[in-house]
């Protein structure tokens, strides 16, 4: 019996992509290590969301100008920018774990700077540490999570990152309006 021209070149020409991945169990230790690694999305949308709630009481505390109320706000943002530059050395140089526990601190660091700030030069200052740490997070915990996921659940796991971000985003909201009741 004879194969047909057409069949041989289907299959010549059939991508590897289309074979499936190999079966695999569930990991929950891998699960739960991406939900420590995505902490950092949690802190990221936390900050994000609830310094619109936060900075009506600041304005009228140290009577800032429009534009005292912008660096305030933006403070964090421009340490972001500065982490995020400053995150791919660290990551490749002291390791996705160590960046992550790095970020951590000065997540810790911030936030404590933030809540205790007495002026408003300390509390810019806070910002930019606590976008500093986000910075740093926001680009070492997606890349820890991709690396240490099997094949199959990457996409899901590295997506948990950004769920992170918009679950704190909601958390903040939350927070602000359950403290207005």
């Amino acid at each position: 019996m004879r194969k047909s021209p057409r069949r041989a070149i289907k299959r010549e020409i059939t991508p590897s992509f289309n074979k499936p991945l190999p079966e695999y169990k569930i990991n929950f230790f891998v699960i739960f290590i991406a939900s420590i690694a995505a902490i950092g999305g949690i802190l990221f949308g936390f900050d994000t969301g609830v310094i619109s709630g936060a900075i009506l009481f600041i304005k009228h505390q140290y009577l800032l100008s429009s534009f005292e109320n912008g660096v305030v706000v933006s403070a964090s943002l421009i340490g972001a920018v500065l982490g995020s530059a400053t995150s791919g050395w660290s990551a490749d140089y002291f390791g996705r774990k160590r960046s992550l526990m790095f970020a951590s601190l000065i997540f810790m660091a911030g936030t404590l700077g933030s809540a205790f700030a007495m002026s408003i030069p300390h509390l810019i200052e806070s910002r930019f540490v606590l976008g500093f740490a986000i910075g740093i997070a926001s680009f070492t915990a997606p890349l820890f999570i991709s690396e240490i996921a099997p094949p199959r659940m990457r996409g899901a796991l590295v997506s948990l990152n950004q769920l992170a971000v918009t679950v704190g985003i909601f958390v903040s909201y939350f927070v602000r309006v359950f403290k207005l009741l």
